[in-house]
């Protein structure tokens, strides 16, 4: 199966708060796709983000970036239809939550978005074992969700090397995707673990040279 091209979907959690569509420019002028979208409740991470309004609201600004959002809810499956009508493009639920997994990813689908999977840092690889060739990416969590700037966990590494494997062997063409203390250095670990595509928060917001950043990242081996 071909290698798939590097995506960096920069966080913008990290950016600029009081100017997000500002944030989400910046990324595009800089020849990025994809923008990272963390939504998180407060009871499945203890932290609050954004909600629907903020995507359409970027929408409105005229971004055709790539929103790739990320759904850290204790109830995912019940607010689907308001980030893909939002302007959502992929929409990744968690698998550790109680609900019909199966029937969300396909919910997703069928509002005309791309479906992701995500597992956090203690959760073993065989929990989304069934639901891979319904999927169009699996994020690896790789430091525990709510909070940016945390310590990449290297423990995560051979997850991704499993997922990565049975990606190969099956055929499939999911996208597997880090999330978490994710630096040129760490970035380089999770790549030969299989990962191709990045999100990065704070080490993209606070480098010195982002456009050198985002060429070694995406020119990674």
């Amino acid at each position: 199966m071909p290698s798939l091209p590097l995506i960096l979907a920069p966080s913008i959690l990290a950016g600029d708060h009081a100017n997000l569509a500002s944030t989400a420019q910046q990324v595009a002028e800089l020849g990025l796709t994809w923008i990272h979208l963390d939504i998180m409740d407060g009871h499945f991470v203890p932290n609050l983000s954004f909600g629907p309004a903020l995507l359409a609201a970027l929408r409105r600004t005229g971004s055709t970036l790539f929103f790739d959002t990320h759904l850290m809810l204790s109830e995912p499956h019940r607010y689907i239809e308001a980030f893909a009508k939002a302007g959502a493009n992929l929409i990744s639920i968690h698998i550790e939550p109680t609900y019909d997994h199966r029937a969300a990813l396909h919910k997703i689908r069928s509002l005309g978005c791309q479906n992701g999977l995500v597992l956090n840092p203690q959760t073993p690889a065989s929990a989304i074992a069934p639901f891979i060739a319904d999927v169009d990416l699996i994020l690896v969590m790789t430091v525990q969700p709510g909070f940016g700037g945390q310590q990449f966990r290297h423990d995560v590494i051979p997850k991704l090397q499993q997922i990565a494997a049975w990606r190969q062997q099956r055929g499939l063409t999911f996208r597997l995707e880090v999330d978490g203390g994710i630096d040129l250095e760490t970035a380089s670990a999770c790549r030969a673990a299989g990962a191709d595509t990045f999100v990065a928060g704070t080490a993209f917001f606070r480098a010195t040279d982002p456009r050198a950043f985002i060429k070694t990242l995406t020119k990674l081996p």
